[in-house]
């Protein structure tokens, strides 16, 4: 997790608007909920920031998403669409090729079910802008409903417990995660990373049954050297697993099957001696969430 010098390298340098203001392309993965991705859309094309573009990448929707965003915003966005759905590595993976092809020096993905605060874009930004070996900054993530409770507050994954954890998970915000700090992993909901940082890392693991793609990725780049940092003045607000529904039995299985290829890829012989006593904690904190319907 993080090391003291370099939370404390993050405290001492809060983020400002970057001098030369990077290009960034926003790449948003979208599958169904026309609604919800109008309204996304909608807040990414209202960012405080002067240069940046929207992608949004289609995974063959049935709804009629695509016509309603070519309706409601024509070419303040560009549209791609998928001829089937790819799931989440493999649909966000066609917009990050489009976006490396491009003139971006930075690529923001996102899910379709967020809503960002008008000057998250900036200070994602402003805080890579501090250090070169920043590869990704992640926000500060609320429930959409109530506002003020947090989904994410930074990444927790240590390999000898199994299963990843997001800091502040349901808590009221009160302040008490207002502090920048270096992360395991950031959550594919939305964060934002380097051109440099794709190109050495690579793109997502399409061969991941969605979920766990995003911790894969974040490992492999801090392989790479690269820093994870999650910054609390940049906010969202989630729909809580709109498409997959945030209690399902769907979601679970799809998690587990994920989870258990991220830890073939990434733990050592000596973490099986302890991922079964997490995996046990695991199971018990998600029977728990499905009995109380949280």
């Amino acid at each position: 997790m993080t090391s003291d010098p370099q939370e404390s390298a993050a405290r001492s340098q809060p983020p400002g608007p970057a001098t030369n203001s990077p290009h960034v392309t926003i790449v948003i993965l979208a599958w169904n909920g026309r609604a919800l991705t109008e309204a996304c859309v909608a807040s990414y094309l209202a960012q405080q920031y002067p240069s940046f573009d929207v992608l949004v990448v289609d995974n063959a929707s049935t709804d009629g998403t695509p016509a309603a965003l070519r309706a409601r915003f024509g070419d303040r966005i560009r549209l791609v669409e998928n001829a089937h759905n790819l799931l989440f590595a493999g649909g966000i993976n066609v917009g990050l090729r489009l976006a490396l092809e491009s003139r971006a020096e930075f690529v923001l993905i996102s899910n379709n079910d967020v809503e960002a605060d008008p000057g998250m874009l900036a200070a994602l930004v402003g805080r890579a802008a501090t250090d070169e070996q920043i590869g990704a900054v992640g926000p500060k993530i609320f429930y959409f409903e109530p506002r003020d409770v947090l989904w994410f507050a930074g990444g927790e994954l240590p390999l000898w417990r199994g299963w990843s954890h997001h800091r502040g998970l349901r808590e009221r915000d009160q302040g008490q995660h207002d502090t920048p700090r270096d992360c395991d992993y950031l959550t594919g909901c939305a964060f934002l990373a380097r051109r440099a940082a794709f190109v050495t890392t690579g793109l997502f693991d399409a061969g991941f049954a969605m979920y766990a793609e995003d911790a894969d990725w974040c490992f492999r780049a801090r392989t790479h050297g690269w820093r994870l940092v999650y910054e609390p003045r940049a906010q969202l607000w989630h729909h809580v697993s709109a498409a997959s529904g945030a209690r399902s039995w769907y979601k679970i299985r799809r998690r587990t099957v994920s989870q258990w290829r991220f830890l073939r890829r990434h733990a050592r012989w000596y973490h099986a001696l302890t991922i079964p006593f997490g995996t046990l904690l695991e199971a018990l904190r998600v029977l728990g969430v499905l009995v109380r319907g949280r």
